[in-house]
């Protein structure tokens, strides 16, 4: 289900072919595909931050007896600051939390806090199998799921976790695995 023609973001969750470049980039390395969580995970806090905003404006009728005009605005504007700390937090854990499969290899790139990161590579030669999990109401619906792919060895494997439509990702693998030893 490859649309070359459909147009494509590095804000998406699901890129065919994106012409993007990254930091360990080799000399005539193509980028198949670049995932994302699916944008359906990222529900809970999207929907928790406009919570905390409606709380503000619940919770500030009931401290104006407690405090006067000047604190209770400081008390707002920190509470704006840390709501919109933890969206731009989560922002850019979905982000920099992604997939990325090259005619070589697979990337796995954990980000885990503004100064830690953590990058998982298997190249395609050291890849043996995909396995695909995808489950429950929302997962079928919404066609999303997580993709291990195991490599020989001591190596580490490579795991894409909540990604948009997992079979793809395993059929495109399998189909870089293919070209890379000569199948197709």
């Amino acid at each position: 289900m490859e649309n070359n023609n459909k147009k494509s973001s590095v804000f998406y969750s699901y890129c065919l072919n994106p012409q993007i470049k990254f930091d360990t980039s080799e000399e005539g390395e193509k980028v198949s595909l670049l995932v994302r969580s699916h944008p359906f995970t990222q529900i809970n806090w999207f929907l928790t931050s406009i919570l905390l905003f409606i709380l503000i404006w619940i919770i500030n009728p009931f401290i104006k007896n407690f405090f006067d005009l000047k604190q209770i605005f400081i008390l707002n504007l920190f509470f704006y600051v840390f709501v919109a700390s933890y969206i731009w937090i989560n922002v850019l854990n979905w982000y920099f939390n992604a997939g990325i499969v090259t005619n070589r290899r697979v990337i796995d790139i954990d980000f885990y806090s503004v100064i830690y990161k953590e990058i998982t590579v298997a190249q395609l030669g050291k890849i043996e199998d995909i396995t695909v999990k995808s489950g429950g109401f929302f997962g079928s619906y919404f066609d999303y799921g997580s993709v291990f792919i195991q490599t020989a060895g001591s190596a580490v494997n490579v795991e894409f976790i909540n990604v948009p439509h997992p079979s793809e990702i395993a059929q495109i693998v399998n189909r870089l695995l293919g070209k890379k030893h000569g199948y197709q």
